[in-house]
């Protein structure tokens, strides 16, 4: 469909930021018992009683962590959701509550923020969060979004990245590096369509890819997956940065080695034959690329016959003693250094 040139547009210093923060909050709905009060004081007020809570938050800066010529504003504000709720998720707990926090600049109109409140507004639903709170400012230049995810547990449910050890299994989630490829081709046909606006993008040989990259979903069935089977991980993290960085996080903190067998790693067929029409290697993205949100966990060996032939879940190495290193184990069966390899956002 063509874009209408004369949609409404309608200035924020015209609201205000009270009246801002009124309207685009107005869709909100508490559906958790935790929260006694959500937005409208100064606080919000909340009720764990026997849980403990679990805090996180994250920033995304226009320009670093997203591109606005080809992420849509609903979808931003559904994957920075996506984001944090993946962080409470890798703690094994429930996400319950968020806040959000917004520093825009004069160049965005009322309607687009609708836009980003829209799809803040359907992960909060599709995720059961309660937004509770935030907080409007202005920004020189660009978008600014800022979340605050809290969850509960009980204590024993809590999973920390040091909780591994030596004769653990390494486990993931889904597949990946799907996410990072999306990137790729969305940059891709970004520079295309700088060179000549008349070629419009055909995508439909990348999906998936992109799906996985504007609109990711945390892993928050996972939690239950593995009360069903009856295993508790014994140290867990989320992968935003890229599965080899966020392995070697579990191996700092849990003081012990792996060995990562590259023939197990999870990998979607439409992700090997973009790498190959790419000239890159499959194994490298699966190993580097972030933004997957899937769970990276240990468990026990004795709970391997539990997971083995479970379709969510993939057994990709395990744990060895400190002194013998972290190594990936290639096909040809020869060990490599495992490298931090991931994003960094530092970097320039």
């Amino acid at each position: 469909m063509l874009e209408d040139k004369n949609q409404k547009k309608t200035s924020l210093a015209s609201l205000g930021e009270f009246k801002l923060i009124e309207h685009l909050t107005k869709h909100f709905t508490i559906s958790q018992e935790s929260t006694i009060k959500g937005i409208g004081d100064d606080a919000a007020v909340l009720d764990f009683k026997e849980k403990k809570v679990v805090v996180s938050t994250d920033l995304l800066v226009e320009g670093v962590h997203f591109d606005l010529s080809y992420m849509p504003l609903k979808h931003l504000g559904y994957k920075a959701v996506v984001a944090n709720v993946s962080d409470i998720c890798a703690m094994n707990a429930q996400p319950t509550q968020i806040t959000v926090s917004l520093a825009v600049s004069n160049r965005f109109p009322l309607e687009a923020l609708e836009e980003l409140m829209a799809g803040i507004t359907l992960a909060a639903s599709i995720y059961g969060v309660d937004v509770i709170g935030g907080d409007t400012t202005s920004s020189q230049k660009g978008l600014i979004i800022s979340i605050t995810a809290l969850g509960e547990a009980s204590l024993d449910e809590i999973t920390y990245r040091n909780g591994a050890q030596v004769g653990d299994l390494l486990v993931v989630s889904g597949d990946l590096g799907a996410a990072y490829m999306g990137l790729q081709v969305l940059e891709r046909e970004k520079q295309v369509f700088q060179v000549n606006p008349n070629n419009q993008p055909i995508l439909d040989d990348y999906t998936y890819l992109i799906e996985r990259q504007l609109k990711p979903e945390a892993r928050k069935d996972v939690k239950e997956l593995l009360e069903k089977l009856e295993i508790k991980p014994t140290a867990m993290i989320d992968i935003s940065d890229g599965l080899s960085s966020e392995l070697l996080h579990i191996c700092k903190q849990s003081h012990v080695g792996c060995n990562l067998y590259e023939e197990k790693i999870p990998i979607d067929p439409q992700l090997i034959n973009v790498c190959e029409e790419f000239s890159i290697d499959s194994t490298t993205i699966a190993l580097n690329g972030g933004e997957d949100y899937e769970l990276l966990f240990t468990i026990k060996m004795d709970d391997y016959d539990k997971i083995k032939h479970n379709p969510n879940f993939t057994v990709i190495g395990h744990m060895v003693a400190e002194n013998e290193g972290t190594h990936l184990i290639t096909r040809a069966n020869t060990k490599i250094a495992l490298k931090a390899r991931g994003w960094n956002a530092l970097e320039e």
